[in-house]
């Protein structure tokens, strides 16, 4: 067993499992500090108090692939129907292992751990009976702990959990009594609150606790130990140990509401059944003396002795005596046999859109509501059934807390109401689908919802100082007011474009700019958004090198526009500069007979120094 969990350990890290993204409270990336550790060991304590637990025992045999069909109102599942865990519930369990991994990697935590002990406490939720945030429909209760066939716990928590002021009870999928749950208690789905009926909070719970004093759950005294924590019975352990070894080797998942519920219980008897009446005396056997005591009726009537004087209502003939009326044929010894309840999810047979036009602006809230109606084959609403809504990653549109799936409930009408989507800025249309998890073979229902960009049916300019600047110079602030029905609008995208004039609407060449891009190029188009005031300004605006009068014409959806002038004037001229008088003499005017040259009959010239005799001398 410890080399088959160091095994699965081993082959499940972190990454192996995706948090989930379906939980409407906004679920948020598993990581390190995602599960609070309470200080010390619950070594000698127990999560349940020691209290009842299921007894039944997995098959024998592993899970098979399956053969034949089941019944037209049960969904085609894999293996044995022991072997499939409910969908949130299943969730829940690989949460917590990622979540524990996260934050305690040395544990070695798997989820068919969680898994086993779930079965064993409370059947899995009951079968999955939990919401669409994984809250027990009702809550699950043990029996309260008042000492008289089990331990005594006096009431810890004023009822807050178990609604029992005089003693304590287990309370939730994993069974926590309230005083180990003040300790343990986690909030895994993020909904700030800590709830053992919660089956993300409990098992996540569950995994810190098994995971304290340091255990590796890889090694088989470290796991008995974790596993005895949770309830010290050896009986337990062999339980717990049996159903973990069965989900190591295949599991599935079903439908929540689905799960086989488990029958027999550690504080019957005779388990799965109620106490035995005494048994009756043998029908061959004389009852002497007195009255006899009333007992169970034989399976078949004793024959009539043939003295018998009274004659039969129904003679019958020789060929064909007459038979005694039968006696009732249900077993005593058994409890009447329930009706078997579909559940809602497997009742539904089609998701019928709402006719809500779904439709908003960037940035705002949708006004309607996206729902779908769940009927049956005859057209009648089903109440109960969970119902996921997808948005597709083509669109910025959200749920709140930024989801982008949620999961919710049907009504009494078989409405299921997605939670107020808010659009994005990305502008269009885009398809939200709604299906039934488990329900694959079931069309999703799809509802088309557009995003429209915010619009301004009138753009005006706040102030009239002209706007003028010579080549290369800044031009001053311009402010734009939209309006929508008279209204400030305010987030609506504006696009500027400098043109050559009024009646021009392509970009300018030469005119002002927005500065200029990373290749250098001048920015001659841009588009600006109103801000809460419904205003925009416009800085940044540089006059081009070519003197003229250009226009800055703004536009915005739904028809708002304005034309603003923009002049750059002619370059300012300079006269040139005079030049400035030498007063230094030019040697080259000298007259002076020294500093004349003679010219050689060579052609060369030469310098005769002054002083110099002549050649006659």
């Amino acid at each position: 067993m410890a080399a088959a969990v160091a095994a699965l350990a081993a082959s499940q890290g972190p990454g192996a499992i995706p948090p989930p993204t379906d939980n409407l409270s906004g679920d948020s990336t598993i990581g390190a500090g995602d599960a609070t550790t309470p200080p010390g060991s619950p070594d000698g304590a127990s999560a349940t108090g020691d209290s009842p637990y299921y007894v039944d025992l997995p098959p024998l045999k592993p899970p098979l692939v399956p053969g034949a069909p089941t019944t037209p109102q049960l969904p085609i599942v894999t293996g044995p129907a022991e072997a499939g865990i409910p969908a949130t519930v299943l969730a829940a369990y690989r949460r917590a292992e990622a979540s524990v991994r996260a934050s305690d990697p040395a544990c070695n935590l798997p989820w068919q751990l969680l898994a086993g002990i779930g079965k064993v406490e409370s059947g899995q939720a009951r079968g999955g009976r939990v919401d669409a945030n994984g809250t027990t429909l009702a809550p699950i209760l043990g029996p309260a702990l008042d000492g008289n066939g089990f331990a005594l716990i006096k009431d810890t928590d004023g009822g807050a959990f178990d609604g029992d002021r005089t003693h304590d009870r287990a309370v939730g999928p994993m069974q926590f009594i309230p005083s180990t749950w003040a300790t343990w208690g986690q909030d895994a789905n993020g909904d700030g609150k800590k709830d053992p009926n919660n089956v993300y909070d409990a098992a996540l719970a569950a995994g810190m606790y098994l995971c304290a004093g340091n255990r590796n759950l890889a090694i088989k005294a470290d796991l008995d130990r974790a596993i005895l924590s949770y309830n010290r019975s050896t009986e337990y352990l062999s339980t717990v140990v049996s159903w973990f070894d069965y989900y190591r080797r295949g599991t599935h998942t079903v439908p929540d509401g689905t799960g086989l519920l488990p029958v027999d219980r550690s504080d019957r008897p005779f388990p799965g059944r109620p106490l035995r009446p005494e048994s009756p005396a043998s029908p061959s056997s004389p009852v002497t003396g007195g009255t006899p005591t009333p007992h169970k009726p034989s399976q078949k009537p004793t024959e009539p002795a043939p003295t018998q004087p009274s004659k039969p209502s129904n003679p019958g003939t020789p060929t064909n005596p007459p038979k005694p009326t039968d006696p009732p044929t249900t077993d005593p010894t058994r409890p009447p046999a329930k009706p078997v309840e579909i559940p809602p999810t497997l009742r539904v047979a089609q998701l019928k859109a709402g006719t809500a036009t779904l439709t908003a602006a960037t940035g705002n809230a949708f006004a309607q509501t996206a729902s779908v109606t769940a009927k049956d084959s005859a057209g009648r609403p089903v109440a109960g059934v969970s119902v996921r809504f997808e948005l597709p990653a083509t669109t910025d549109t959200r749920f709140p807390a930024g989801a982008t799936t949620v999961t919710v409930t049907s009504d009494a009408q078989g409405v299921a109401k997605a939670p107020a989507l808010r659009a994005g800025q990305k502008t269009g249309t885009f398809t939200l689908r709604a299906t039934v998890p488990g329900r694959s073979s079931l069309a999703a229902a799809e509802l088309k919802a557009t995003v429209e960009a915010r619009k301004a049916d009138a753009l005006a300019r706040v102030g009239d100082t002209a706007l003028t600047a010579a080549p290369g110079a800044g031009y001053a602030t311009v402010t734009v007011e939209a309006r929508l029905g008279g209204a400030l609008a305010a987030g609506v995208d504006v696009t500027a474009v400098v043109t050559d004039s009024a009646g021009s609407t392509g970009q300018s060449a030469d005119g002002p700019s927005f500065g200029k891009d990373g290749a250098g190029n001048p920015i001659r188009t841009k588009v600006l958004r109103t801000d809460a005031q419904g205003r925009l300004s416009i800085d940044g605006l540089v006059a081009g090198e070519k003197a003229g009068e250009y226009v800055l014409w703004l536009t915005a959806p739904g028809n708002g526009s304005v034309r603003i002038t923009l002049t750059v004037t002619e370059p300012a001229t300079t006269p040139p500069a005079s030049p400035e008088p030498t007063t230094d003499p030019s040697p080259a005017t000298d007259p002076s007979p020294t500093g004349s040259a003679s010219a050689s009959p060579s052609g060369s010239a030469s310098a005769a120094p002054s002083g110099s005799p002549s050649p006659s001398a």
